[in-house]
């Protein structure tokens, strides 16, 4: 019987694997979640109330009403922009980078360009 700590980790890694976002995919972000996005990278991790106190301090022409912010970052998290660990007000969110994909070089080619370099003559 796995723990409850067993299963967060699982869903924590699950939600890591599922995505995530790149800097070119924020200039398709509609206006609301390209807020949130902007405001959540500067940080990487935002508590809940850590996230209201930052729309508070906004001006009155981008600070979002608590439901509106609630269903925008609800919104982020179904997407895999943002993960969520716990909820309510002990809600703590993380962005989703993705990760970079590996080489795609074949595996000898260090050894093919040192034979070629060390077959040509110094000049």
């Amino acid at each position: 019987m796995a723990g409850v700590f067993d299963r967060l980790q699982k869903q924590i890694e699950d939600k890591q694997s599922a995505g995530g976002i790149t800097a070119l995919d924020l200039v398709d972000l509609p206006p609301a979640l390209r807020k949130i996005m902007r405001l959540m990278l500067r940080k990487m991790q935002l508590k809940y109330p850590e996230l209201c106190d930052a729309m508070d301090q906004m001006a009155d022409d981008e600070r979002m009403s608590r439901i509106d912010l609630d269903n925008t970052l609800d919104t982020l998290v179904q997407q895999a922009w943002l993960m969520q660990i716990g909820e309510g007000d002990r809600a703590i969110y993380k962005v989703n980078l993705r990760r970079k994909s590996g080489s795609t070089l074949a595996a000898g080619i260090w050894e093919n360009l040192d034979s070629k370099l060390k077959g040509k003559p110094d000049s």
